[in-house]
């Protein structure tokens, strides 16, 4: 359907080769024949966890994570996250990845979807997952992982985004997922977590 728009590589090189991110330079022929340069970053694709956690008094809450960025130079709030490794399916990292940073496991998890952060330079996925009925646990942080783990309530976090104080895409994302299943706008297909 949308084949005219599409751009073919005619050469390239690798740039970089790092711990996790490949980089390269592209050669590609346009639509209109004539030909481009592409410069682009391979990733191994990641999860993001909306963790819903229900309180004593029966309101939900979320938890979050404050991370100290380096690209950025500064603290982000972010929903908990993390890069696939090889041969990982998608809801598995989701449960490592919650329990690695948080602490916490959860009883259920659903799909919400997949997002692409920066379609213009790099192949990276980020699949959207929500877990409930969380428990809490020890977290095992990465080595050299430093960040803070804490709760605050839907509203607060909506409110967090509109005023600037989230600025991080995937969280953004994962507000506007909250926010439409919550409404009942947007369904959510709950499933039981994988055994380890």
């Amino acid at each position: 359907m949308s084949d005219h728009l599409a751009e073919v590589r005619v050469d390239g090189r690798e740039v970089l080769k790092g711990h996790f991110l490949h980089a390269f330079c592209d050669q590609v022929r346009l639509p209109d024949g004539t030909t481009a340069q592409r410069e682009y970053v391979v990733h191994p694709g990641a999860v993001m966890i909306v963790p819903l956690l229900q309180t004593a008094t029966g309101s939900t809450e979320l938890v979050l994570e404050r991370q100290y960025r380096y690209p950025v130079q500064q603290v982000m709030v972010e929903f908990p996250a993390g890069k696939l490794d090889a041969g990982e399916t998608t809801l598995r990292c989701a449960q490592r990845e919650l329990r690695e940073e948080t602490g916490y496991t959860a009883r259920e998890w659903a799909r919400a979807g997949v997002l692409h952060p920066v379609v213009s330079y790099s192949t990276e996925f980020i699949e959207i997952w929500f877990a409930r009925d969380l428990q809490a646990g020890e977290r095992r942080l990465d080595e050299g992982e430093f960040l803070d783990v804490f709760t605050l309530p839907v509203h607060e976090l909506i409110a967090w985004c509109r005023d600037g104080q989230v600025t991080d895409a995937k969280t953004l994302i994962g507000a506007l997922w909250l926010q439409n299943v919550q409404s009942g706008a947007w369904k959510l297909d709950w499933q039981a977590a994988v055994p380890d």
